[in-house]
């Protein structure tokens, strides 16, 4: 298999050196005098006029990528567990310096390269602009002054960089982010950092121009929009929109109020309407493949979550923690630390929440479960909602998306460090290395769980570690040890105070579906014929308006074509390109799957939801099916009223290879990161999994 996806990988990665030397060359003399003329003679033709050179040198090289990523992942089949060394050296070069006390999250450290390399050739972007474009006089107004409209100008065209990228993390099923052992959940950071630097870019753009038409009394022109070129007007309301989006995402704005950030934020699509409507088409094609995978996906999002989930059963623990446990197609597979996007419209119609995935799609092949705690408004009305005895729930999905390799089973032994909630991913990292447990002649990881409670309610959530259909054969050789410090009680409840474990069946409806891929099984090869697709249909359709509708208009040089037209017709012909394409392949897809669907379903009628207390706190004879005859409690040493000492647990692991995996609060992650890169203990290996956005 490696033999025949090298080729792949390497013909991605010179790709996309030379994209981002393109780039990097862009704001030099070289570039304009040297280049630029004898590209736009040979490119620029009548088919594409102006946008010809950028098609070629910025759009076309990403969507290649695109799809000989997808081609990549399709012949990989189900993910490596060990990555090459490739892969394995973007995901751990970012050191733990870039962990900043007042970033609104912790990075999820020696993840990759990329974003140092990113910020480097940003800077050098950002120098070789005002290097070059400084020094600039407008022949109207005083050199100061051309000065002035000269940066202004060029900080534009640094956002418009910025905008280039932006894109990428956002985008959940992406064939580019996995070439490099990153999701979208792990590089939604680079989306924030991006945002904050092109919004502060551009409101200094525009601010700068108001300044200068003041100085030169042509405040008229912010109301311009012109025929012949790009319009100011346009600019300002793009700003305007921009900046409630920025002032809505920020991080304490967006934690107390998520409604108003999640509604604000869907404002990109005006803004990305007026923003195109402002730097024109030519600009347009440079930032064209980020934005063009993003409509792909999320037009794919759109046309999975129009089908109800099937949902099974639910379990509500004591900790007003509620597990929801869907049906799935067979095919589906996923990784461990995936995530599902949930929609429950009897709660809200528009809202979609994340939650992490806990089953293992290899020991539970029809069934699938989420985790979800109760401690924002929506999940509290999701959990009082489940457990009002009601006999089904709506529920649309998304996804699930995760990592495309299990990495974390190269190691000799694992350490999970988790806090609350945090412990979720884990839960179906265990039940993976349970499935790998039993393979002959492999050597499942040592596992030591490290939990930190509040309260001791909050142990129910080890109920999860094991699915419901474990059997003791498939788990004997896990061994397993678990630490849980509660915090805020110094001793052990008294067992009639405490709640009870419940659960409960929902009826089935024939509506419902289980939960599968919008493009099935083959899922990257389909994707990526999407993409080709519709990419070459824009290619097509753009050529064949251009040349026989817009060219003939303006051949004599009597007439011009409305700038913001050609604008309007790129974006309209990108989207219905995408929605042809992609609904295409959607509905063969979907005869396929219903047709495989309809030998899984089988209509178990439940008359009305059933509870059935119980949970390993109350009954110490229930057995951890993963070590023989010992019950998960004998496996399990409770602390109370103390916190984890972290650095003498960790100091104190023997082996050369340890991994440390860590999913928690913030203060949690960090400490954990600053003991891995002390220096102290070469055999741990650090990994942060959070999902705090």
């Amino acid at each position: 298999m490696g033999s025949r996806t090298l080729p792949l990988n390497t013909i991605c990665f010179v790709v996309f050196l030379a994209w981002l030397l393109v780039w990097v060359l862009l704001p030099t003399k070289i570039y304009k005098q040297t280049w630029t003329p004898k590209l736009n003679s040979n490119l620029n033709s009548t088919y594409f006029r102006e946008k010809g050179t950028n098609l070629l040198l910025f759009s076309f090289p990403i969507m290649l990528i695109a799809v000989l990523g997808c081609v990549y992942l399709h012949l990989q089949k189900k993910p490596r567990l060990n990555p090459n060394r490739f892969l394995r050296y973007f995901h751990t070069c970012i050191c733990v310096e870039q962990l900043q006390r007042d970033d609104m999250q912790l990075c999820d450290l020696l993840e990759t390269s990329g974003a140092g390399n990113g910020s480097s050739r940003n800077c050098n972007c950002t120098g070789a602009y005002f290097c070059s474009h400084v020094h600039s006089t407008h022949d109207l107004v005083p050199w100061w002054q051309a000065k002035f409209r000269s940066v202004s100008l060029r900080l534009g065209y640094i956002g418009n960089t910025c905008w280039a990228f932006l894109f990428f993390p956002v985008t959940r099923a992406s064939s580019i982010l996995p070439l490099v052992g990153l999701t979208s959940e792990s590089s939604i950071k680079y989306h924030i950092w991006l945002g904050h630097l092109s919004n502060l870019l551009f409101v200094a753009h525009t601010v700068g121009f108001i300044i200068y038409w003041a100085m030169t009394d042509q405040m008229i022109e912010l109301l311009e929009w012109s025929k012949t070129y790009v319009s100011n007007l346009a600019g300002m309301i793009a700003t305007v929109i921009a900046v409630v989006m920025w002032v809505t995402s920020m991080p304490r704005f967006r934690r107390k109020m998520f409604e108003v950030f999640f509604y604000t934020h869907h404002l990109y699509i005006i803004f990305i309407i007026f923003y195109v409507l402002h730097v024109g088409s030519a600009y347009f094609c440079m930032i064209l493949p980020g934005i063009f995978l993003f409509v792909v996906d999320r037009y794919l999002r759109f046309l999975q979550s129009r089908k109800r989930a099937r949902l099974l059963s639910a379990r509500l623990l004591p900790c007003d923690v509620v597990e929801l446990n869907f049906s799935k197609s067979a095919e589906l597979y996923y990784n461990p630390t995936s995530i599902l996007f949930i929609n429950v419209p009897s709660i809200s119609k528009l809202q979609w929440h994340p939650f992490t995935v806990t089953s293992n799609c290899n020991m539970e092949q029809d069934k699938l479960s989420i985790v979800c705690k109760s401690e924002g408004s929506w999940t509290q009305r999701l959990y009082q909602e489940i457990s009002s005895s009601i006999d089904r729930l709506e529920v649309s999905v998304e996804g699930p998306y995760g990592p495309n390799s299990a990495d974390f089973l190269r190691h000799e032994k694992l350490v999970m460090v988790c806090g609350g909630s945090g412990i979720s991913p884990f839960i179906s990292i265990i039940r993976e290395i349970i499935f790998q447990s039993t393979k002959p002649d492999y050597q499942a990881p040592t596992v030591h769980l490290i939990c930190a409670f509040k309260n001791f309610s909050d142990l129910s959530m080890l109920d999860l570690l094991l699915p419901i259909s474990g059997t003791p054969a498939e788990i004997s050789k896990l061994q397993l040890q678990i630490e849980v410090y509660v915090t805020r009680e110094i001793e052990q409840p008294k067992t009639e105070t405490q709640k009870l474990l419940q659960s409960l069946w929902f009826k089935a409806n024939p509506l419902d579906s289980p939960i599968s891929t919008a493009l099935g099984p083959k899922t990257w090869l389909w994707l990526g014929a999407i993409i080709a697709s519709s990419f070459v249909m824009f290619l097509l359709l753009l050529g064949i308006i251009t040349r026989y509708y817009i060219y003939p208009i303006e051949r004599n040089g009597t007439e011009v074509y409305h700038y913001s037209y050609k604008c309007l017709w790129d974006m309209f012909l990108v989207c219905a390109c995408i929605c042809i394409a992609s609904s295409a392949v959607f509905l063969w897809c979907k005869k396929e799957n219903d047709h495989r669907e309809e030998k899984q379903i089988q209509n178990v009628e439940v008359p009305t939801p059933t509870t059935s207390p119980g949970s390993w706190l109350y009954s110490a004879d229930r057995e951890l099916e993963s070590l023989p005859n010992q019950s998960l409690v004998e496996v399990t040493k409770v602390h109370f009223g103390e916190r984890p000492n972290l650095k003498k647990i960790l100091f104190g692991l023997k082996g050369s290879d340890v991994g440390v995996l860590v999913c928690g609060p913030k203060k949690m992650r960090y400490e954990v990161a600053k003991i891995c890169a002390s220096g102290l203990a070469d055999n741990l290996h650090f990994e942060s999994i959070s999902f705090n956005w």
